[in-house]
């Protein structure tokens, strides 16, 4: 058998192959149907065992959901550009997450991997010098973009399934690789976690690729993700002629405005740092028209659970006031949500001790420095975590062309190779564990 090195140089060009053909078809959350459907394929070529859409996704759990219409029309467009219409019913009406499992027969821990596939909802840039434009594999659909490294992510899930297989006879335990949908708005684990993918899970891995983290640099336990609540405000009153009749209206508007100056105005918590954005107000239909609906596209966020809890329940206090002054009615719906992040810092101790070993890693940390956002992948760590196992999160560094959620993001690809490498260690050596 070829030695690890070789086995990880040889899978280099399908890991480049695997990225580009998903960031030229990018798909956003829950519309992933090409995406899905084409590493269920591979998945299956390589012996795993497949938990697909209502299996591994829970209904009721799915936030920020298109609607029926846009469900449909994607799902033609996915077929379109080469969704495999044998596995696209079990990710149809917006079930498109997936379960791998790799049973080894050998007795040992469940090891969990989670990796993401969805896009963001941007144009890329489709001019040279952007890398992507000018190779040609920038995204071929409008509004959607891997500007986050969801591509990167999902080629290395399928490049751990290769190297999982070829090295089967080595491994103890079981391992199980969790496509996730949906991870932008902090929308789809919950629906994972809530549908059980994780309950069994012992040790659990999510990762990054990015964030501002240097080349060469692995962080192994990054804990400085905030809780979040990403939700839509929707203020209904009643329409009226502007001139003629403004008495009779009632201004939904005016409340959205009045709401969104005030939610800014929450004061800071005093155990760490909290947030508050309101990054979208549509209303009105016309200038002779009182308004009688508009939305507010809002997220809060906090240093822990706590604090992200304390300016959530103040938003709601402000909507509702801000509705209730103007004499209209208010609604707020649940868009995404994840928690703070807590590693567990034996696990993360043995993930730092593998990757300073690995070729490329010039330096392996436990935590990195600076706010990295929010990740709902968060959620599925809290969740092992509860029920007894180990958990971490881990961003391997590389070069940028851009920032992340920016239309000329481009990252250099060997990154790839070296979070497989790592990865794969943690199984490879996991006896080593005990011993520590």
């Amino acid at each position: 058998m070829d030695s690890l090195a070789q086995q990880i140089e040889a899978l280099a060009p399908k890991l480049r192959q695997w990225r580009r053909d998903f960031h030229h078809y990018a798909e956003s959350g829950w519309v992933e149907f090409r995406t899905a459907t084409l590493v269920a394929r591979e998945l299956y070529s390589l012996g795993w065992q497949l938990a697909l859409g209502r299996d591994v996704i829970s209904a009721d759990a799915r936030m920020g959901l298109p609607d029926a219409d846009t469900l449909a029309a994607e799902e033609q467009r996915a077929l379109a550009q080469g969704a495999d219409p044998q596995w696209l019913p079990a990710f149809s009406g917006g079930f498109t997450g997936l379960v791998a499992t790799l049973e080894t027969g050998k007795p040992g821990p469940v090891f969990g991997f989670r990796v993401d596939m969805d896009a963001l909802d941007l144009s890329e840039q489709q001019n040279a010098p952007h890398r992507p434009a000018a190779e040609g594999f920038a995204s071929c659909n409008p509004g959607m973009m891997h500007a986050c490294g969801h591509d990167g992510h999902t080629a290395i899930g399928l490049g751990l399934a290769h190297l999982f297989s070829a090295l089967k006879p080595q491994l103890c335990g079981t391992i199980k690789l969790l496509f996730q949908p949906a991870e932008e708005g902090t929308r789809g684990a919950r629906a994972m976690v809530e549908a059980g993918a994780l309950d069994d899970v012992n040790y659990f891995t999510a990762i990054h690729i990015g964030t501002g983290v240097p080349s060469g640099e692995v962080v192994c336990g990054s804990d400085n993700f905030m809780a979040t609540t990403k939700f839509d405000a929707l203020f209904r009153g009643t329409a009226a002629h502007a001139g003629g009749n403004p008495e009779q209206g009632r201004n939904a508007l005016l409340a959205a405005a009045q709401a969104a100056l005030a939610l800014h105005a929450i004061a800071p918590h005093s155990q760490g740092p909290s947030r508050v954005n309101v990054g979208v107000m549509q209303a009105g239909s016309g200038r002779n028209v009182v308004p009688a609906d508009a939305l507010l596209k809002v997220e809060t966020r906090g240093a822990t659970d706590e604090i992200n809890e304390y300016v959530f329940a103040r938003a709601r206090q402000v909507i509702e006031g801000a509705a209730i002054s103007h004499g209209v009615q208010q609604e707020i719906r649940l868009m995404g949500a994840a928690t703070s992040s807590h590693p567990s810092p034996e696990w993360v101790d043995f993930v730092r001790r593998q990757a300073a070993l690995i070729p490329g890693v010039e330096r392996a940390v436990e935590r990195s420095e600076g706010s990295a956002g929010s990740e709902d992948a968060t959620l599925m760590m809290a969740r092992v975590q509860a029920r007894g196992g180990q958990a971490t999160y881990m961003v391997f560094g590389t070069t940028l062309s851009a920032g992340h959620h920016n239309e000329y993001f481009d990252f250099d690809e060997s990154v790839m190779s070296t979070a497989v490498n790592t990865l794969a260690s943690l199984v490879l050596n996991f006896p080593q564990y005990g011993e520590a």
